[in-house]
Formats: structure tokens, sequence, C-alpha cells
């Protein structure tokens, strides 16, 4: 299975999510692999994985693909392990913006799903952090893909801006990938006393998208995962946010 988080709208947690739900799988014994797709980085940087000249970078799986001078790598070294049993990740590169006009031109969107072939032999399952863009590099994954999972907010611009990612999605796999759905949207930093969240789940419904029956709450406890570069399920098991999650990846694997 390969999932693909995805939103337009920045900072609705798109990287915690990514991170937490390959960990949870990881520890329930899949082998688990984490594409790092975002020039922010924020998914390897959570790992602890973000190194200057770090070889074997998601940039350059990418570059092999239009530099003909150098050798090229089997996919699979290009797989990082992190500390956590189970649980691997491409690292992402702040230089993947440099490289996206060349391979744009020359026609490469098709690589990624090249490479994910190859890659999904090796893993159970595969989750892409994505830019909050449709741009070259969150195409590439969604042509790749099995799923996207949407996580947002709760307020009237997350709402709004879903309607044209449905119908950019739905584009997407009529023109290059007809098994890719949507798997569900992520009520995500949820605030359970706040009328406002439950009002916009309410009208989301009634307007027939899939919101997720599992919500995660807003916590400082995630923002101190970060800190300690450990994934909630390592760091803190048994507090509420990490039991959501967990609750959150039983739904995704049962359906």
């Amino acid at each position: 299975m390969i999932r693909v988080l995805f939103n337009k709208k920045g900072g609705v947690g798109k990287s915690s999510l990514t991170v937490n739900l390959a960990a949870i799988a990881a520890n329930n014994g899949l082998k688990t692999l984490i594409i790092d797709l975002d020039t922010q980085c924020n998914s390897t940087q959570y790992l602890d994985l973000l190194q200057e000249n770090q070889e074997n970078t998601i940039f350059e799986l990418f570059d092999q693909t239009i530099s003909f001078h150098i050798k090229r790598k089997d996919t699979f070294e290009f797989c990082h392990k992190t500390q956590q049993p189970n649980l691997f990740i491409i690292p992402g590169s702040c230089n993947l913006a440099e490289l996206e006009s060349k391979l744009d031109s020359r026609h490469k969107i098709y690589k990624l799903r090249e490479s994910l072939q190859q890659l999904k032999p090796h893993f159970d399952r595969i989750y892409i952090d994505t830019p909050p863009a449709l741009n070259f590099y969150t195409l590439s994954a969604l042509i790749g893909a099995d799923s996207c999972i949407i996580p947002i907010d709760c307020d009237d611009f997350s709402r709004q801006g879903l309607y044209s990612l449905q119908l950019e999605i739905e584009e997407i796999k009529q023109d290059h990938n007809e098994k890719l759905k949507i798997e569900g949207i992520i009520a995500n930093q949820f605030m359970a006393q706040a009328k406002l969240p439950l009002q916009i789940i309410d009208e989301l419904k009634k307007e027939q998208f899939y919101v997720l029956n599992t919500f995660i709450p807003q916590s400082i406890k995630m923002k101190e995962s970060h800190q300690k570069k450990k994934p909630l399920i390592n760091y803190a098991p048994k507090h509420k946010l990490t039991q959501a999650l967990v609750a959150l990846h039983q739904e995704l694997e049962a359906q």
C-alpha cells in the first residue's frame, strides 16, 4: 500500500501525520518506508536524519534520471534506516526545487512511479510526505500511489480548498492513475470543545466528503515529540494523542 498525504494548504500537519502513521505501522511489525518530497524536509528532520552533504537523498534519486554521466544507483540504496526497527526513509532535500523545471521539461513525471514499483516488493507500507502545492513532485507521487489521505485543520479555508482538491485528484485518476482513491479526510489538530470544527465536519459529511471517524486532538505532546526527534509511539505511547493516532491507523488499515 502506497499512501500520499497531501493538502495544498500548509500547516495542516502532513509531516507529523506521515511520520507517526508510518511509525505505528513499523511498530506493528510492518516494514515501512517514508518518502520526503517536501523541500522543508520536516519528516526527515523529525526522524533526526537531516544532515548537510548527506548522500542518497530524494534529490539524488530524481537527479540520476536526468544526469546520464553518473552511474545509476538501485532505488533501494536511497532507503535509510531510522532508529526505529522496520522504519526507513528516503530523506528530503532543500535542493529539490532547483531540479523541478528540468524534470518537468524532460517529461520525467512517471519516474517516481517506476521507483515506487521497484520499492513495493521490499516494503509492506510506503507513506509519502508532499509539499503544500500540486507541483511536479506531488503529481509524481499521486501518479504512483494507491491512495491519498487529506489532513485538514477544520476551518473554512480548509473546507473551501477541498472542492478544488477533489476535482484535481479525480482528474489525475482519469488521466494517469485509475486506481488512485481518496482514502479519507483527517480532522487534525481537532478542538473538541469548540463548535466550529464539528460544524465544518458535519457540513463536509453532508456534502458526501469521506471524513474519517478518528479525530486527532490538538496537543503540545506533538511538538515535544518533534523536539525529541521521536514519533509518539516511541516517545509517549500511552498519551491520548498517541492513542488517537493508533486508532486512526487501525481505521485506515481496516478499510
